[in-house]
């Protein structure tokens, strides 16, 4: 697996750690629970989506452009790091936010994100909830080329086969890791929505032929259209890295019965998770990705579905800046 051949720029600060979370692992009576730190990875607070920023600030800089467009929610993780590595790489950069999330609330409308945003120097353009966000930045790309600059296109969560690269170069960290100190892992976990971070890693995977495999727990779509969605990127991931063989079908698992009332609405079971990784690792969580996602993870142990001796990495995707956004939400549920 050659990424040396895509254009890239450094970004992250790499390799993030693989740690062992021996109280969490306690609580729960097993598997054996390990968590990849991608919260670390430096750029403004960190999280995944710097991964992804690596080959499409790259790939933006190759063709010559001057400003980075981009779209996601209100409280988009994605698009704080998007300007954050544009003002890094002296590009403007132009957010669209959706109005995703049905709220008024101040603290979700204008804290968090939005006000590390504001900082950095976002030109943000709102838009109302469903709309077409792709078209949307294709409409701000029209004007922009129509007013003279050279705009290069971002993805939702820099979910596209260039953006997905990130993820494939975190397989092969991973596993160089895991090697490193004879770790064997069974299953890897993360939160899957855009689909980038996902396809990435089954796309890496497969080509270090690893046997190793990935569960995404969904946090916005049905478990049919992400798994869709999924495989679709990753295979169109491998066939950038040149892998021949393509990505099995049941390669991709999405469990999406986590998501609650709608992506972004926060639910109990990701509080509880929010305040035992804090209680237990003093790692935080986010309250739309990663706290959903560790929530379907200790419903899943507590069901039984890991052998007690499996060791199981949880890929935390970042986003804890996002817990000022539910402050209210969070401070009821600590008591």
């Amino acid at each position: 697996m050659h990424l040396a051949r895509f254009p890239r720029v450094k970004i992250c600060h790499a390799p993030t750690p693989l740690e062992f979370m021996p109280n969490l692992t306690k609580r729960l009576g097993g598997p054996q629970l390990w968590i990849k730190r991608d919260d670390c990875t430096g750029l403004a607070t960190g999280g995944n989506k710097n991964r992804k920023l690596e080959f499409l600030v790259g790939e933006a800089l190759a063709l010559g452009a001057d400003t980075l467009v981009t779209q996601g929610a209100v409280q988009s993780n994605h698009v704080r790091q998007t300007v954050a590595a544009a003002a890094k790489f002296g590009l403007r950069c132009v957010g669209v936010l959706e109005h995703r999330v049905p709220t008024n609330d101040p603290d979700y409308l204008d804290g968090g994100n939005v006000l590390l945003d504001r900082l950095m120097g976002l030109q943000i353009e709102y838009r109302p909830a469903d709309t077409d966000m792709q078209a949307a930045i294709e409409e701000v790309g029209d004007r922009l080329r129509g007013e003279g600059a050279k705009p290069y296109l971002i993805p939702g969560g820099g979910s596209n086969p260039t953006g997905a690269l990130g993820y494939a170069a975190v397989a092969l960290e991973l596993l160089a890791q895991a090697n490193d100190i004879g770790l064997r892992i069974g299953r890897v976990v993360h939160a899957t929505g855009s689909c980038g971070t996902q396809a990435g890693l089954v796309a890496g995977f497969a080509a270090l032929n690893a046997d190793i495999r990935v569960l995404g727990i969904g946090v916005r779509n049905p478990r049919d259209k992400q798994e869709a969605n999924v495989h679709k990127l990753a295979e169109a991931t491998a066939a950038k890295l040149g892998l021949k063989e393509g990505i099995a079908r049941d390669a991709v698992e999405a469990n999406c019965d986590y998501v609650g009332a709608g992506y972004g609405i926060p639910t109990d079971g990701m509080a509880e998770a929010v305040m035992l990784l804090a209680r237990t690792e003093g790692i935080f969580l986010d309250p739309v990705y990663s706290g959903k996602a560790m929530a379907g993870l200790i419903d899943l142990i507590r069901r039984g579905a890991f052998r007690a001796d499996e060791n199981v990495v949880f890929v935390h995707t970042g986003g804890q800046v996002g817990l000022f956004a539910y402050k209210d939400f969070l401070t009821r549920a600590a008591g």
